[in-house]
């Protein structure tokens, strides 16, 4: 009993995932849709504060994992109940629980049909994206990973305005299956080795444990099928070029709600940092080529697709791409500054990525495209919601005073010193991204309107510009005061680097 009345006794990491779940369940007992849709808000404001309390309790000197909560829950294979949060993952909950919020708040009178299972699905994917962040047992992690993609479905078929919204959820789900088949074969042949390992043969040798697996040493054959496998099951859900076909496809027709989720929550870029790289770092080394190549050319490609974009929607799609590429250039530098830089901008996608569909949704809801010919003028009629677009525009382009400055400065730096020809031409995509991000924002808020509903639209009501300010005021402090993410990442990152750097590039 005392320790029931002691807040530093309360498994905060378990409250934090039962909360949307919970809600996701308390849904289907509230009369009425119109109460019902009040247990989103404050499901995710719950399970908020937990990840609140949590990041409170958070040392950053400490690179190990802390918080960490365990318990049996399959004991004939070794599987475990095991979750906790290092530096690497600590700010992204709440970050998360954010972009939930905003997409709830965004589809407060959006969503007519089926308003239950609506939110019920939501709530659930919420859940099941804080497990992939805070899971330290590799089926458990791997659990919360499949469990997204039942939720997802049924958003993108039901509520997607496009025509071809099924077809984009069948297309979703097929890709995210199949990148699962070599994610679990991956897994598998990590517990597997460890049971060799240890001398305890299967099932008792098995090992989930991500702690014991980092400290289980692989042969070189084993090391670079364990690392091909994972990369290929996180690179599909990046998505890494040429991976990433799936994406457009969901962005124009899927709601813009998940659109925002599926580009502002990067969880296969989580699952290369966290899994891929530092399970298998001699692999990683030796490959260091197709992630620098990979990430390049994803790179390059999204900027120049999103350049030839007409709908605003299918440009955030595209740049989200070639963002993410730079994200994977950074990666393949396995040095402390490309680490904080892609953990930052993974970051930024949930605040910047996501604020700016959001704020798409809302443009939607008002008008009846978000084609850039049917735009213009935007500025005169709807001078907060251009404002607000404008500011998280520059942040993508990684503006001094944004936090997509100190992101994309460190990224370029450790390309630049590990891959220099690559480095340079991401600097040239630069220009590129400023081409297509300007351009598209001249053309929907200046100029002649495209339709004669614009010259009367109303502007951001006040819940919407509170969701709005939601979004950017993080990123005006984060810009301001990145330590906030680096020193969070100082401790476990210069332990994440050690780890890879203690085999040479190209041995």
């Amino acid at each position: 009993m005392p320790d029931a009345l002691n807040p530093a006794a309360w498994p905060l990491l378990t409250l934090m995932l039962l909360a949307p779940l919970a809600g996701s369940l308390l849904i289907w007992l509230v009369p009425g849709p119109r109460l019902s849709r009040w247990v989103v808000p404050a499901s995710l404001l719950v399970a908020l504060g937990f990840a609140l309390a949590v990041l409170w309790r958070f040392d950053p000197a400490q690179a190990g994992f802390q918080g960490v909560e365990e318990r049996d829950w399959i004991p004939s294979l070794n599987i475990r109940y095991l979750v906790g949060i290092d530096g690497i993952s600590v700010l992204f909950p709440p970050l998360t629980l954010i972009l939930f919020l905003g997409v709830a708040l965004a589809n407060w009178t959006g969503v007519r049909t089926l308003r239950r299972l609506h939110d019920s699905l939501l709530l659930l994917l919420a859940s099941a994206i804080l497990g992939i962040f805070c899971a330290l047992d590799l089926m458990l992690f791997y659990l919360y990973w499949e469990l997204t993609l039942l939720p997802l479905y049924f958003l993108i078929s039901l509520w997607g305005p496009g025509p071809q919204r099924r077809y984009a959820a069948a297309k979703y789900s097929l890709f995210m299956l199949a990148g699962g088949v070599p994610l679990l074969f991956g897994f598998i042949q990590l517990a597997f080795n460890h049971a060799a390992v240890s001398g305890a043969g299967l099932p008792a040798g098995l090992s989930w444990d991500y702690r014991q697996l980092l400290a289980t040493p692989l042969e070189p054959g084993l090391e670079t099928s364990v690392f091909l496998l994972l990369f290929v099951g996180f690179a599909v859900k990046t998505p890494v070029f040429p991976l990433h076909t799936w994406l457009p496809v969901v962005a124009m027709e899927g709601p813009a709600g998940v659109a925002a989720l599926i580009t502002g929550l990067k969880v296969g870029a989580y699952g290369l940092i966290r899994f891929a790289l530092p399970l298998a770092p001699g692999a990683a080394q030796d490959f260091h080529w197709l992630l620098a190549g990979l990430g390049t050319l994803g790179l390059v490609y999204g900027a120049l697709a999103a350049l030839a974009q007409t709908n605003l929607r299918r440009l955030l799609a595209y740049a989200s791409l070639s963002h993410v590429g730079l994200v994977v250039l950074g990666l393949a530098s396995f040095d402390l500054a490309g680490l904080q830089g892609a953990v930052f901008q993974l970051l930024n996608f949930t605040l910047i990525a996501g604020g700016l569909f959001v704020l798409v949704r809302f443009l939607n809801l008002r008008l009846a495209s978000v084609d850039l010919i049917a735009l213009g003028g935007l500025a005169r009629s709807m001078p907060l919601l251009s404002a607000c677009f404008f500011f998280l525009s520059l942040a993508s382009l990684g503006v001094p005073g944004t936090s997509g400055f100190p992101a994309e400065f460190l990224l370029l730096m450790s390309a630049l010193r590990a891959h220099l020809g690559a480095g340079i031409l991401a600097l040239l995509t630069m220009v590129l991204a400023a081409a297509y991000v300007l351009d598209s924002y001249r053309r929907a808020c200046f100029g002649p309107p495209g339709h004669s509903a614009i010259a009367a639209v109303a502007d951001l009501r006040p819940r919407e510009l509170g969701v709005a300010l939601a979004f950017c005021l993080p990123v005006l402090v984060l810009g301001i005061w990145p330590g906030l993410v680096l020193e969070a990442l100082d401790a476990v990152g210069q332990q994440w680097v050690a780890r890879l750097t203690q085999f040479s590039l190209g041995s």
